[in-house]
């Protein structure tokens, strides 16, 4: 049934709502979607839920708790459309089904092989009116890297760099702390927080210590959302195609990591981190292999925080989806290092990026661009 002018203008408003709770779960919800639900019945929100965690009830199961027997006729505002299979948790399908709910409206369908229409299915079957595509490009941006995960089997890539106003990221003897300034580097940390894995060489780790963890004081969140953050820390993986890193590192001593690399495995990795072994040349990880690796495991969102060279091979791979690139107001001269390693040869091969948004943060500016891939050569 296709909803007068006035219910899909009380549909967006309810998905709105839906897709704000969703966002509740921006840095926990890993391996899963980001999803939240609307009940409504008579003009009135009588229960409302998002997805927490992985393992945990879904957005669906938390809004009819707290909707009770109100659940009954009314229309469930959702931002994915409800799962149909059996996983760590029962179908949300069948729960809305038995509440006894007359509608359901989704933003978008769930692209997941295992759901893929079979949830709208299977409320349609049951008598329920059903509607898709409310407000669905927020909806897809909300869960990019899932999306990208099941419809082509990667995940989302996103790159850090933070630079000067000339565009250089460290001074010749590789000096480079701090470049951006407090509120650049809180902005930083929750890109971290929100990724699955956070990705970087062991150029970066040997240079600057690296630890490339989450800290809690830096993050600029309300206790809620930090304590979400903290309890499901990004996976640190290190790109280290000759083993080059020691395994006292403070990188190794800072949690859990997974080490990707060509090399052959060397009997003291035994009792240090994970190992996965990648095909490459030279020393070098093949890239594509890893991230389809990844995927395998269910990381969603990459962020590589990495120097100019291994940066700049992800960026010549066509591998990167989105950088967020921080510039701060200073120079470090002709003699400082490059954004990238990629050499050009003419202005034709120059890459296009389209930016998404410029603000400022604290003294420092925030660039979130993406590639176009037509405008490459």
């Amino acid at each position: 049934m296709t909803p007068t002018p006035e219910q899909s203008v009380l549909d967006a408003h309810y998905m709105a709502r839906a897709l704000e709770l969703a966002r509740k779960g921006w840095y926990s919800t890993h391996p899963n979607p980001r999803v939240g639900c609307v009940i409504v019945r008579d003009g009135q929100v009588v229960g409302e839920g998002w997805h927490v965690r992985a393992g945990e009830p879904h957005a669906e199961v938390h809004a009819l708790r707290a909707a009770g027997e109100l659940a009954r006729g009314a229309t469930a505002y959702v931002t994915l459309e409800p799962c149909s299979h059996h996983g760590r948790t029962p179908p949300c399908a069948d729960a809305l089904v038995n509440a006894g709910v007359a509608r359901v409206v989704a933003a978008m369908q769930d692209p997941n092989p295992e759901v893929a229409g079979r949830g709208l299915q299977r409320l349609a079957q049951a008598g329920i009116e059903i509607g898709s595509g409310v407000l669905e490009g927020e909806a897809r941006s909300l869960n990019q890297g899932f999306l990208k995960r099941m419809e082509h089997g990667l995940p989302y890539v996103r790159v850090k760099l933070a630079m000067s106003l000339d565009g250089r990221t460290a001074m010749a003897s590789g000096e480079s702390q701090w470049i951006t300034g407090p509120a650049a580097r809180s902005a930083v940390q929750r890109l971290r927080a929100q990724a699955s894995v956070v990705l970087t060489g062991a150029d970066t780790v040997l240079a600057d210590a690296a630890r490339l963890t989450v800290r809690a004081q830096e993050l600029g969140l309300d206790e809620e959302q930090t304590a979400l953050a903290l309890s499901r820390p990004p996976l640190r993986v290190l790109i280290d195609g000759r083993l080059r890193v020691p395994l006292d590192a403070p990188f190794f001593k800072a949690g859990p990591a997974l080490v990707a690399t060509c090399a052959a495995v060397e009997e003291q990795y035994a009792n240090g981190p994970e190992c996965l072994i990648v095909p490459g040349a030279d020393g070098m990880v093949d890239l594509r292999r890893l991230l389809l690796e990844l995927a395998g495991r269910g990381v969603n969102e990459v962020l590589v925080e990495a120097g100019p060279r291994l940066a700049g091979a992800f960026a010549q791979q066509g591998l990167v989806d989105e950088y967020q690139i921080f510039v701060a107001g200073k120079f470090l001269g002709s003699s400082a290092r490059p954004l990238l390693d990629w050499p050009l040869a003419q202005m034709a091969d120059a890459p296009v990026l389209k930016i998404i948004e410029m603000r400022a943060v604290g003294d420092d500016w925030r660039v979130t661009a993406i590639p176009v891939p037509s405008a490459s050569v």
